[in-house]
């Protein structure tokens, strides 16, 4: 609708055309004043808004002509150095008063709550005095970092008391070491004795192989005994004396005759010829012969052994063997009219607890033809059979 189109007007006032100021002869003169002010006001209007258009009015751009991908801001400016120091020392002094105000406030609670355990009531039972409340102290950046100190070198304290403490296996170590040999010498003849048993002790002359043992033939001069089953070829001291000492002295060189009376006859003769050997013996003792009869409990009934007596060969046949005690001199004399041998040992292995005996039969030459031992009229009173020598402990302390 324009502002000179009036679609409707008063019921006195007739439609007039606009820019005319003329008024009817049939309205009345007040109505047409108010009527031509009107107008003249929207005329007004009209005039100052065309004027106001036409100057401002400039040549604008069509939407054809913009480009959408022109870049029409400026660019932001870029924050100095200095700049970027505040910035992060901002941040560095928040996060230092932070975390000194958390670790304070936590270090406050902890200590509050130790206060309050020991002001428990159970703490007061035995006592009337009410006790006073500390007063709870806040502590400061500084005595925190003193704390963490302390607890960080009372640490490192500790640590290295445990490493000085780890030293002391130095003398432990040595300690067992110690402990270990003089075990080792106390008992070596144990270990070795035991390993002996399962290797053969001596080495058999292929001049001594018995081929024929009924076969009467003629041998060296030197006294030997000789067990085939258990790889024994032995030199035999005989006419020695029944001690210790000398019993020990022969066995050093090989075995021993132990005569005793009623029990001290030879080869070929009628009666009993003990031999007596080392089943095990200390490592640091001298002699070759230390295992000798290590395998000597191996020897069945129906076993050959051959002993070489001035330039002869005698044949034995094992007829049995028993256990006796070292003091059980009397198991070797008994009365006999054929030609015996016993052998004398101890057992256990590595030890000198009991004594081993091993008789056999002369089976050749004939035993029929053999002479009477000689009578011997010696007591037998306070004789042993010989046995191993002392240990390391009995010769330190004293031999039992």
């Amino acid at each position: 609708m324009k502002p000179n189109d009036v679609s409707s007007t008063p019921a006195n006032v007739s439609p007039v055309t606009v820019g005319s100021v003329e008024p009817t002869p049939t309205q009345p003169a007040q109505q047409q004043a108010a009527v031509a002010l009107v107008r003249a006001q929207i005329d007004n209007l009209y005039a100052s808004s065309n004027q106001t258009t036409t100057a401002t009015t400039e040549p604008q751009q069509t939407l054809e002509d913009v480009n959408p991908y022109d870049r029409t801001h400026t660019a932001n400016p870029q924050p100095t150095a200095d700049q970027w120091k505040q910035y992060h020392s901002a941040w560095q002094t928040y996060y230092q008063k932070y975390y000194e105000g958390y670790y304070t406030h936590h270090l406050n609670q902890v200590k509050q709550a130790a206060i309050q355990q020991a002001s428990a009531p159970g703490q007061q039972y035995f006592s009337n005095q009410p006790k006073e409340e500390p007063a709870v102290e806040t502590l400061s950046k500084d005595e925190a970092l003193f704390d963490l100190r302390q607890k960080l070198l009372s640490k490192v304290q500790a640590s290295a008391k445990k490493a000085r403490k780890s030293r002391h296996f130095v003398p432990i170590t040595s300690a067992l070491i110690v402990m270990l040999i003089f075990a080792f010498l106390q008992y070596n003849r144990v270990i070795i004795a035991n390993v002996m048993a399962y290797v053969s002790p001596g080495n058999i002359d292929p001049q001594n192989i018995v081929i024929d043992p009924s076969t009467d033939i003629n041998v060296g001069p030197e006294p030997r005994l000789i067990i085939p089953k258990i790889n024994v070829d032995v030199p035999v001291s005989y006419d020695i004396g029944n001690d210790y000492a000398s019993q020990m002295k022969a066995m050093a060189v090989g075995v021993a005759h132990f005569a005793i009376p009623g029990a001290d006859s030879h080869p070929g003769q009628v009666g009993n010829t003990v031999i007596a050997g080392h089943s095990s013996n200390d490592l640091l003792d001298s002699g070759d012969y230390k295992f000798i009869f290590a395998q000597l409990d191996k020897l069945t009934v129906g076993d050959s052994i051959y002993a070489n007596y001035q330039g002869k060969r005698y044949t034995y046949t094992v007829t049995g063997k028993t256990v006796v005690e070292p003091t059980d001199v009397n198991k070797l004399v008994y009365p006999t009219t054929k030609p015996v041998m016993t052998l004398l040992t101890c057992t256990p292995l590595g030890t000198a607890l009991h004594r081993l005996l091993v008789t056999a039969e002369q089976v050749s030459p004939d035993p029929s033809k053999s002479t009477a031992a000689p009578v011997s009229t010696a007591s037998t009173q306070n004789v042993t059979m010989p046995g191993n020598s002392p240990t390391l402990f009995e010769r330190l302390f004293g031999q039992k």
